[in-house]
């Protein structure tokens, strides 16, 4: 917070201030001035306070940040009862997250990894990002030993497995129970120091739960990752156009909106939509587009150097 008046000292080098809520007196040492700059002091809740700002920059997820204050909550006042004696709940912070591609699920887990170092939940706050293949092996062993490098890695920090599902695909037979199987023993094992997140399709998931019934009970914490809505969507895209310092012209921003409402009512892509990726995707292209007509047209003039317009839009595909 920020003491947005100067102060006077008094005579005894002491001054008054109230700071979140409650008096409090300071002893000001070395000062030839009696009337003291104003400064920054930090709040007791930073930790939450910057997480929300990163929060608030993502479009849409609001019952996904409400979670993550909850989380926030729980780990703060647990602290707080350890300080007064009381029994601490060591809950273990591993999660599920359910949703389509492009949502923010990769994003979030980066932002939680943050957050818990900041909070002293984890040593290094890192994420490791993988995938099946980077999980199971070519033979007898393998597996176990490749899942148990990569979790050692993720030691301090998260371990995101995405479209965790494909783990079980195979069957009984499969390495990839190998691979279940390890991951189950090191999150009760090690469970306070690393942060296991899987995450993947909503149906897949919920499918490989049901092959796997003492899984669940090992994610206390579920967030759903829903699609974006069209409106949700160009904000997405007007945002990073503005990262970019570029800009859709009106005609260019009414193409992309009727585009994403054909695509969005067409129930062929209800489980291949990639979301905020499509968006990204189709953004690059027309960059790409807008610089050739701008190379062969000679106009460098800075406001067309900023404007996508609707010839510069080609959409080919859908995922």
């Amino acid at each position: 917070m920020l003491l947005d008046q100067p102060i006077t000292m008094k005579n005894n080098g002491q001054i008054n201030v109230v700071l979140n809520g409650q008096k409090k007196k300071l002893k000001v040492l070395n000062t030839s001035s009696k009337e003291i700059t104003p400064v920054k002091v930090q709040s007791k809740h930073s930790a939450l306070k910057e997480i929300e700002d990163a929060l608030s920059t993502l479009v849409g997820m609001d019952e996904m940040k409400k979670m993550v204050k909850e989380i926030y909550a729980w780990i703060y006042v647990n602290k707080k009862r350890e300080e007064q004696g009381l029994k601490p709940g060591k809950q273990a912070l591993h999660m599920m997250f359910k949703g389509n591609p492009g949502t923010g699920k990769t994003t979030v887990a980066r932002l939680l990894g943050k957050l818990f170092l900041q909070m002293n939940v984890l040593s290094k706050g890192h994420l490791i990002e993988v995938e099946r293949a980077d999980l199971v092996g070519e033979y007898i062993g393998h597996t176990a030993q490749k899942t148990r490098e990569l979790i050692k890695r993720a030691m301090g920090g998260i371990l995101f497995i995405d479209e965790a599902y494909s783990l079980a695909r195979g069957g009984e037979k499969d390495f990839g129970k190998e691979a279940i199987d390890t991951l189950v023993k090191h999150m009760e094992d090690k469970q306070h120091e690393f942060v296991l997140i899987l995450a993947g399709y909503s149906k897949e998931m919920d499918h490989f739960l049901s092959l796997n019934p003492g899984l669940y009970s090992r994610f206390p914490l579920v967030m759903e990752f829903p699609d974006y809505t069209v409106d949700q969507l160009i904000d997405i895209a007007n945002r990073m156009m503005s990262e970019k310092e570029y800009k859709f012209s009106k005609e260019a921003e009414w193409k992309l909106k009727d585009h994403l409402l054909s695509i969005k009512s067409s129930s062929s892509t209800q489980t291949a939509f990639s979301n905020g990726r499509y968006v990204r995707n189709i953004i690059e292209k027309s960059m790409r587009s807008q610089a050739m007509r701008i190379l062969i047209n000679e106009t460098f003039d800075k406001e067309e150097l900023m404007t996508i317009r609707s010839q510069d839009l080609i959409f080919k595909e859908y995922r």
